[in-house]
């Protein structure tokens, strides 16, 4: 399935400022690249579901196909803990991927367009998830919570909401342009998302929004030098991998809008199994 594909492609890019790749767990001491193998391979009944439900629904309302996987994503997040030894390894991609994956299935079916499905899937999720935050006491806020209380900051929601425009407006066409090998084409697709969005993991790492201007004038930088296939691109790249491991600072935002990005670039055939090579 291009769901558990495309987090499989993800965890094996490297180097990745942030992130656990095959050569290194960068500042996730607890996460192996074998962790997120497990942990992928974990949930392929969850995304077959989300499949299921999306082909099966016929309701007037799509924001009702939303709430009908919702409980399913909840179910998922404890297998993937289950195969993690509960390392949080894929929690954000079991939210967005799983929208993706239903909202794909329903518009094959119905032959309508995949963004303007997910956007009336999820009308109104960020209000109805941020009503009353004000009044819960702080050790019940989710860290997203706490950053939408502190810094307006609507992360993962907001981006879902609005159809992730990240992926569909900067990150897939990215990829479409991209060259090289495809490890190539995804770390610049990579540094191309962090150019572009507020990575909520970034900030909580940081402690603060304002680490955000920094990243992307890093990321810029990087792509600025030609990206992964000129020496100077490569080496920014190695500069900011010992940046974020010193300093503990993670893009597993940005992770997951690769993962949806490598999944759409499955679907499309913009990206061939026997293309990756370092």
């Amino acid at each position: 399935m291009d769901a558990v594909r495309a987090m499989l492609y993800e965890v094996s890019v490297t180097p990745k400022p942030g992130l656990v790749d095959p050569a290194s767990q960068g500042p996730h001491p607890d996460m192996t690249v074998f962790t997120f193998i497990d942990s992928a391979l974990s949930l392929l009944p969850y995304f077959e579901k989300c499949v299921a439900m999306g082909l099966a629904f016929d309701g007037d309302e799509l924001t009702e196909l939303f709430q009908q996987i919702r409980p399913l994503g909840v179910r998922a997040e404890q297998t993937m803990r289950t195969a993690t030894n509960n390392v949080n390894t894929h929690k954000g991609a079991i939210f967005s991927l799983g929208i993706l994956v239903t909202a794909s299935a329903y518009a094959d079916k119905q032959g309508v367009e995949l963004r303007s499905t997910v956007q009336t899937m999820l009308h109104g999720l960020t209000a109805h998830d941020f009503d009353g935050l004000a009044e819960k006491s702080r050790d019940q806020l989710t860290a997203g919570e706490k950053l939408y209380l502190r810094d307006g900051i609507t992360g993962i929601r907001g981006e879902a909401e609005a159809g992730y425009p990240t992926t569909f407006n900067i990150a897939l066409p990215a990829l479409r342009q991209s060259t090289g090998t495809l490890n190539q084409r995804l770390l610049d697709t990579l540094l191309t998302i962090v150019a572009n969005t507020t990575d909520t993991n970034l900030v909580k790492r940081a402690g603060n929004a304002e680490i955000i201007p920094w990243a992307h004038a890093q990321a810029q930088a990087y792509l600025a030098n030609g990206g992964s296939k000129t020496p100077a691109g490569w080496e920014k790249l190695l500069e900011l991998n010992r940046i974020f491991e010193r300093d503990n600072l993670s893009l597993g935002g940005s992770a997951d809008l690769l993962i949806l990005t490598a999944f759409l670039g499955l679907r499309e055939g913009i990206i061939q199994n026997d293309s990756f090579n370092l």
